[in-house]
């Protein structure tokens, strides 16, 4: 496991990953570091010690002991340098034939990968945050929200239990937005390999379009680990069995991670769920062991399965029923159930005012006791969406008429006719016969 079998949260956290200082404390073998050495000094122009252990995130200390192995196997040549000056490295011919030799299995340029032992020792070791929740902290995470106290304390048990939360409620009530907040309320950062590799494979774990890095620390450690905060990852009506295994790439031979091995330490968003191109059951069936296990066993394209940490808070989101989409077994392995009602005329109220605030719109009490009346008129349920996206048309109207940012009755008529489907076409009032083709009319 090199050196991390040692390693606390509380060195983690203060220090960081510490840097090996033997190559056997690297966790993978020479062989690998020597051909991935190989493969970045073949594009270096000119190539030195500290140069491709910039590449591999490796001490160049060691790095000249891996180029020493290549020289010594005669697949690189030494170009000694004036003295002060670094030593240069060169391709031979054999060298250009074993480079052809391992890009037939591996083309992967990057940092040199941690070994799988290394990768499920951390992952455990940062997967509860440091400091748990409050009910302060979560009031914080959802403070633009207006949720009742009861569903805060919920999500606050939840967030602390790292265990599975399934959402359910009618569309609109909101399920999307506290989904995607409950990751704020985790303390801390966590530490991710660029790769791992086993088998002789390599994984690569860190993705900019998911992991956000924290700031670079100066503090020596270990850089073939990135500090990211803890991530948050959303997936919806694409989601397919094939997004939750290891992803082989042709043109580089090697694999990416599954979207649940990228949200490890954070939290990973099942949106929409049912919704997908195959039956929820078949999802429920991939995840019912990792849920209650904390490990996932991934296969390489050879038939071996390697197991990878299963550290996340998982949250299914949807509008459907519940009772025909989960078995006994499956509710057994679920942590929370949380039902989203539709909100009372107070909330609404809460939620219409903090929507005219964020849009500028000065808040109008007399339009707002008749959109009220709207609802009653039409039998219509108020929704937790709704107060936002009528605003966003009341906005829209007053841009294209050149207005300013205002609340009236007529502006919020309008808005509700667009945003419910029931704008009526323009009629003059005793409209004189016509013998051509009328021309086409939208009221704004």
């Amino acid at each position: 496991m090199g050196l991390l079998n040692f390693l606390t949260r509380a060195e983690l956290e203060r220090f960081g990953p510490p840097t090996p200082e033997e190559l056997n404390e690297i966790g993978v073998s020479q062989t690998l570091l020597c051909d991935l050495a190989l493969k970045h000094l073949s594009l270096i122009p000119h190539p030195t010690a500290d140069s491709i252990a910039g590449k591999l995130h490796l001490p160049s200390a060691l790095m000249e002991e891996i180029l020493y192995q290549l020289y010594r196997e005669k697949l690189i040549e030494m170009r000694l340098q004036s003295a002060g000056a670094s030593s240069h490295y060169a391709m031979l011919d054999h060298g250009w034939e074993r480079l052809a030799q391992i890009e037939t299995h591996c083309r992967y340029l990057g940092p040199a990968p941690v070994s799988v032992a290394d990768y499920l020792y951390m992952a455990r070791l940062q997967a509860v945050p440091s400091r748990p929740a409050s009910i302060e902290t979560v009031r914080h995470a959802f403070r633009d929200l207006v949720l009742p106290e009861a569903l805060l304390q919920t999500l606050g048990c939840v967030i602390n239990s790292r265990s599975s939360l399934f959402l359910s409620g009618a569309p609109g009530t909101g399920k999307t937005a506290v989904a995607e907040r409950i990751n704020s309320a985790f303390a801390g950062s966590v530490w991710i390999p660029y790769a791992i590799e086993s088998e002789g494979e390599i994984i690569r774990i860190y993705d900019p379009h998911c992991h956000r890095r924290v700031s670079e620390k100066p503090a020596e450690r270990d850089s073939r680990w990135v500090e990211i905060e803890r991530p948050l990852i959303m997936v919806g009506g694409e989601l397919t069995l094939e997004n939750t295994a290891l992803s082989w790439s042709e043109s580089g031979r090697f694999y990416e991670a599954p979207i649940q091995i990228k949200a490890n330490g954070g939290t990973l968003v099942i949106d929409d769920f049912g919704r997908q191109r195959i039956p929820a059951q078949e999802l429920l069936n991939r995840w019912i062991l990792p849920l209650e296990r904390r490990v996932d066993y991934l296969a390489l394209r050879n038939g071996k399965k390697i197991e990878l940490p299963f550290e996340q808070l998982v949250v299914f989101s949807t509008n459907l029923d519940e009772d025909r989409m989960f078995d006994e077994a499956f509710l057994r392995r679920l942590g929370y159930r949380v039902h989203i009602d539709l909100p009372s005329t107070a909330d609404y109220v809460e939620i219409f005012k903090r929507a005219a605030t964020k849009h500028k719109i000065a808040f109008d009490q007399s339009s707002l006791s008749h959109l009220l009346a709207k609802y009653t008129e039409e039998g219509r349920a108020q929704k937790s969406c709704e107060p936002r996206d009528l605003l966003n048309r009341v906005k829209d109207i007053c841009q294209f008429r050149g207005l300013a940012l205002q609340l009236t009755p007529e502006l919020i008529d309008l808005a509700w006719n667009n945003y419910f489907g029931r704008a009526q076409m323009a009629r003059k009032a005793a409209a004189p016969a016509q013998t051509t083709a009328p021309e086409a009319m939208v009221v704004i």
